[in-house]
């Protein structure tokens, strides 16, 4: 079920407060279904409390959050969210496929029978490309394959939002592409809407939309075409410099 603006995120005004500092400023934007959606900008800027108030994990947060139809962590979401955190959350002790049959019994107890998990299992694995990997502890993998097996947790149970904070850091340009490769797939093949963050600037054009922040304000909610069409420049980085020049100037004029 989606909200009537047919969007599967929507916020007005949503704000967070961390004790005397103002998190997120009043944002404003919606999330089409279906696509990848690129939050970026840099470290700091508030992407991980966003997506931490999507999923409903966040405090303190006011203003209106609509999540795929539903008020942001209504307990309905929890399967409908794929969530996957900056630090891979697996279990070094056990294997690949362990760890992935683990959370497919604890995420999905209703249909929990062991056929059914093994076959959402396997898919997971085919889907991260983890296959040849299933059997070796997760211990013993290398940062982006550990990555891997956390959103293979994701995937397990055909989630219709992905959220992913900075899925590629640390990982090399041949990783970094094949996992690009599969948030395409997944957006396509499954209809998923994925919200991807990054402070890789380079990472946008690979977006069907953009979400850009900057001290917890946001500076455009745009096609990456459009964003530079905007701007009249060659790439969304020199676009974003082009809108934090404005920014700036307008807080000194104000001052």
């Amino acid at each position: 079920m989606m909200n009537l603006s047919g969007a599967a995120i929507e916020a007005r005004g949503l704000t967070v407060v961390r004790g005397a500092r103002t998190v997120l400023r009043g944002l404003d934007f919606a999330v089409p279904p279906g696509q990848i959606t690129g939050l970026l900008g840099p470290s700091g800027c508030g992407k991980t409390t966003l997506m931490r108030a999507i999923v409903g994990t966040q405090a303190k947060v006011t203003g209106t959050l609509t999540v795929l139809g539903r008020p942001a962590g209504d307990a309905s979401l929890r399967a409908r969210i794929g969530y996957v955190t900056q630090a891979p959350s697996v279990y070094d002790d056990l294997t690949v496929r362990q760890n992935l049959d683990y959370f497919a019994a604890v995420l999905r107890p209703g249909r929990a029978h062991h056929d059914t998990r093994a076959a959402s299992v396997a898919r997971a694995l085919t889907d991260v490309d983890l296959t040849a990997h299933a059997d070796a502890l997760a211990g013993n993998l290398s940062g982006g394959q550990r990555s891997r097996v956390s959103l293979a947790v994701a995937l397990l149970g055909t989630p219709e939002l992905l959220v992913l904070d900075e899925p590629t850091v640390g990982l090399d340009p041949v990783l970094r592409r094949d996992l690009w490769q599969l948030f395409h797939r997944v957006a396509a093949d499954r209809g998923t809407t994925i919200l991807v963050s990054s402070h890789v600037m380079d990472e946008a054009e690979r977006c069907h939309r953009l979400l850009l922040m900057r001290e917890g304000e946001l500076l455009a909610d745009e096609t990456p075409d459009a964003l530079r069409r905007h701007h009249a420049t060659a790439t969304v980085e020199e676009a974003f410099l082009h809108l934090v020049d404005a920014a700036d100037a307008r807080q000194e004029a104000q001052r």
